[in-house]
């Protein structure tokens, strides 16, 4: 596809407005009605995330996980600890996280601390998931160099005949909590004037409302 036809890629999005004077004082309110209405709507996944950490030189990276829980402490998701994001979170606990229901012309981006969430509830969570992700958690050496997926097949058979049906969580694997000072909700509006609202986290824990220019 030539750079001019790219370039040309354009929509226009006039579904909804976002007023500042008419969302929720409590952003995380606001998230769980938007939540409910891309679960609601023709979203595929409205759980998916872009997770954004940084190396120890700044250097950022980006990928796509799931949200697994939501509640007053934040956003809440599991990873392997040994992987890239797992390594980052350790060096700096901090990160970004972006929902885009473009089917809502939506997005919401939040920022804040993470934190490792209790062996309890990630051996919970462990334990509700599929075997053959159980399975897969203990085969995988996320973000490791691998030679060729036959490893992966291997490792996943030898740790089928290691476990059977009910593998223990890996020690290296479970789940994180971000806890946002930070969130924006972004409308999409017609001729790129779009609505974002933020909300900050100040003193006292009290969330300050802000409209920001598209």
């Amino acid at each position: 596809m030539s750079k001019t036809k790219i370039a040309d890629l354009r929509q226009e999005y006039a579904r909804e407005s976002l007023d500042e004077h008419n969302v929720a004082l409590d952003p995380l309110v606001q998230f769980s009605r938007w939540f409910q209405e891309a679960m609601n709507s023709a979203c595929a996944e409205p759980n998916a995330m872009t997770l954004a950490t940084v190396d120890q030189d700044g250097r950022p990276s980006a990928r796509i996980v799931l949200l697994k829980g939501c509640d007053a402490r934040g956003f809440v998701f599991f990873t392997n600890y040994r992987s890239r994001k797992g390594r980052e979170l350790t060096l700096n606990p901090r990160a970004a996280l972006l929902f885009h229901w473009i089917e809502l012309e939506r997005q919401v981006r939040i920022e804040g601390a993470v934190e490792m969430i209790s062996r309890e509830e990630s051996d919970e969570y462990y334990a509700s998931r599929p075997i053959g992700s159980r399975l897969g958690a203990w085969a995988s050496p996320q973000s490791e160099l691998i030679t060729r997926r036959e490893e992966l097949e291997s490792r996943l058979t030898e740790v089928s005949a290691k476990f059977g049906d009910n593998p223990p969580r890996p020690e290296h694997w479970g789940g994180y909590c971000l806890a946002a000072d930070m969130l924006e909700f972004w409308q999409g509006r017609p001729n790129r004037l779009h609505d974002r609202v933020r909300y900050v986290r100040g003193s006292a824990n009290a969330w300050k409302i802000e409209r920001l220019a598209p």
